[in-house]
């Protein structure tokens, strides 16, 4: 997905959360995030929306105090779908505004607006999952969305950086440590290599101590630790060490 896609999708993303919440009970627990409601997570959706798009607008090179970490409020009433689609898209807008390429801060380090570009995108896709298991709902996810929100899930969990910020990360890594994640309904399939000294994560089907099959958007909902895994072949317990290692998303 190109970064115009990633800019249309912000909006489409949340579109499809909209459609899919109309009379929800806003204060039905979130099982995928047990300690908020439906009401609070869409407080945290829409309030990183508004986070993401000040620091783009901005342009920020130092940390921009960040709303979406307060969940509490009203949870009375019609969700608040309006309110969220006009967030996200003052947010699309503004990252289109700015281009792929100005340099801005991130958690991680200052990096590329396209980099917000893509993760605000799975941000909304995999909250919308929480939202639809809150309220009981049917949840897909279009493949071209899932494949790539499934590479950067594997992206961002390669990256050198988690060995300094989580140094307990490095006991992930050992000999034979390595796990395949394949779709059973498109052509797609993701390798964890643990073996070295670094976490490699590339595309393709190879060897591994324990296999994941599943549709795509039930790879990416177990991926994203929004299911339990089903479909193990091999060391079901290297595949939980893994997991909770994966701590972001």
């Amino acid at each position: 997905m190109d970064f115009e896609r990633h800019c249309a999708e912000i909006v489409t993303q949340t579109e499809l959360l909209a459609d899919g919440l109309a009379g929800a009970d806003l204060t039905a627990r979130v099982p995928s995030c047990p300690d908020w409601s439906l009401g609070g997570l869409l407080r945290h959706l829409g309030g990183a929306h508004a986070w993401i798009e000040e620091v783009v607008r901005t342009r920020a090179q130092e940390p921009v105090p960040d709303p979406s970490r307060d969940v509490n409020g009203d949870d009375s009433g019609e969700p608040p779908t309006k309110w969220l689609l006009d967030g996200a898209k003052r947010l699309s807008a503004t990252i289109a505004e700015a281009g792929p390429d100005v340099t801005v801060w991130t958690p991680l380090a200052p990096m590329p607006v396209g980099f917000f570009a893509r993760r605000m995108v799975h941000e909304t896709l995999i909250h919308r999952a929480d939202a639809m298991l809150a309220a009981g709902r049917e949840y897909a996810a279009d493949p071209d969305v899932a494949v790539d929100a499934i590479d950067e899930w594997m992206e961002l969990d390669a990256l050198p950086q988690h060995f300094e910020f989580n140094p307990a990360k490095r006991d992930l890594l050992g000999p034979g440590r390595a796990l395949s994640f394949r779709a059973t309904d498109i052509d797609a399939a993701w390798h964890v290599d643990l073996t070295g000294d670094a976490i490699v994560n590339l595309r393709g089907d190879e060897p591994a101590a324990v296999t994941v099959e599943a549709p795509l958007t039930e790879l990416l909902l177990i991926i994203y630790r929004r299911r339990e895994p089903h479909g193990v072949t091999g060391d079901a317990d290297l595949l939980a060490f893994w997991s909770k290692h994966v701590t972001f998303g």
